[in-house]
């Protein structure tokens, strides 16, 4: 599961977010920035625990600090498109500050070193890559369904964050919450072109089972591993939405946001 979980992380360092951040008008200076610090992340996740892992880990932080100060910046503009672009924005920075921890064997908050490895999968996708698309898909369709979804997302991504500490039965919440707003776009999604269409139609399976695994987290119900929550759930949003859907958008943009 290690192995395939570097790959996914990895695809959202070097692919996902560089396409990513080219449209929403990030300076071409900040995405260099942005690339080091990605590469350097992508080293560390190969490399033994250690204070060397950590340090390389440190320079995709610095990578992707600037892009949370950004992210901050366009938050004050309260819009609904701008929350759900700020919350891309500022993502990698939770995946980097789980990163450091676990590549220095630090259980972060209590949490075991396996869930900051998923938290760094999780905060490129499903809060990269899930919040851009939002933000762009409200942008592109303005309306009442696209404009909740925008602030659905962000929320939810929020919310099973914030389960981490207090408990599955929020994580849940979190999870519907996330689902709802992120099956609003894959409808939008599956109308826009082939690659979006595939990355909509991955989005139908794979929030379902997310959905799944959340609720058997909170009620002790049967409910797939880790590990093969990875192999779909985890492949299916890296691959099939995140990598076609930043494709698929880059071919469908008028202009950057």
């Amino acid at each position: 599961m290690v192995a395939l979980v570097n790959v996914i992380v990895m695809t959202g360092m070097l692919v996902v977010v560089p396409l990513g951040v080219r449209l929403v008008a990030v300076p071409v200076a900040l995405r260099r920035v942005w690339l080091v610090g990605a590469v350097a992340g992508a080293v560390t996740l190969w490399l033994p625990r250690g204070a060397f892992a950590v340090v390389v880990a440190l320079l995709y932080a610095l990578g992707a600090a600037p892009l949370a100060l950004r992210g901050v910046s366009r938050l004050r503009r309260g819009t609904p498109v701008e929350i759900a672009v700020a919350t891309a924005l500022v993502s990698p920075a939770v995946a980097a500050t789980a990163l450091v921890a676990e590549r220095g064997g630090a259980e972060l908050f209590g949490f075991s070193l396996t869930i900051l490895s998923l938290t760094v999968a999780h905060f490129h996708f499903a809060g990269f890559a899930a919040a851009l698309v939002a933000g762009l898909v409200a942008r592109a369709e303005p309306g009442r369904a696209t404009t909740a979804a925008a602030l659905a997302v962000p929320a939810g991504t929020l919310l099973v964050l914030v389960g981490y500490f207090l408990g599955e039965w929020v994580e849940f919440a979190g999870a519907v919450v996330l689902t709802c707003g992120m099956w609003t776009v894959a409808a939008v999604l599956v109308r826009s072109g082939p690659l979006a269409a595939v990355a909509g139609g991955v989005l139908g399976v794979t929030m379902l089972l997310a959905l799944s695994w959340a609720l058997g987290e909170a009620t002790g119900l049967p409910h797939p591993s880790l590990g093969w929550m990875v192999a779909t759930h985890g492949v299916g949003n890296a691959f099939g939405f995140g990598v076609c859907g930043m494709v698929a958008w880059h071919r469908l943009k008028e202009e950057s946001l």
